[in-house]
């Protein structure tokens, strides 16, 4: 099991800027990808932005690129999604999530599908 325990969200004006942490606990996560989604009011739900912890490869759904960057920290074992430049459609409650990485993760980071853990989620609201 792997625990995952988002904070960091938040309202904030667009163009402002949010780190969003997520905390994890349970297993050592060598083996895993951890990916940020996020869920807004009456839609589905997208991928936003994924890292393999062993490596550290990076995805980014196209409309965050160059604005959002996620990173982690193996001492803290966190993964972070640093937000820049935040704009109104960014609102959304976002959500971690981890997967085993059996060797396809590079491929399928963005289906929320392969993913094994979630946390409970954390709001972001920008206003315009």
């Amino acid at each position: 099991q792997v625990q995952l325990v988002e904070s960091g969200g938040g309202l904030v004006q667009a163009g402002d800027s949010l780190r969003l942490s997520c905390a994890t606990s349970g297993r050592t996560l060598s083996n895993y990808g951890l990916g940020w989604f996020r869920q807004a009011p009456e839609k589905e739900r997208e991928f936003v932005a994924a890292i393999k912890w062993s490596g550290g490869s990076t995805y980014y759904r196209n409309s965050v690129k160059g604005r959002f960057t996620i990173s982690r920290d193996n001492a803290k074992n966190t993964v972070y999604l640093q937000m820049n430049n935040l704009k109104p459609e960014d609102t959304a409650v976002y959500y971690c999530a981890a997967a085993r990485d059996d060797g396809i993760f590079y491929v399928s980071y963005a289906s929320g599908s392969r993913y094994n853990y979630w946390g409970q989620g954390t709001q972001v609201t920008v206003s315009s």
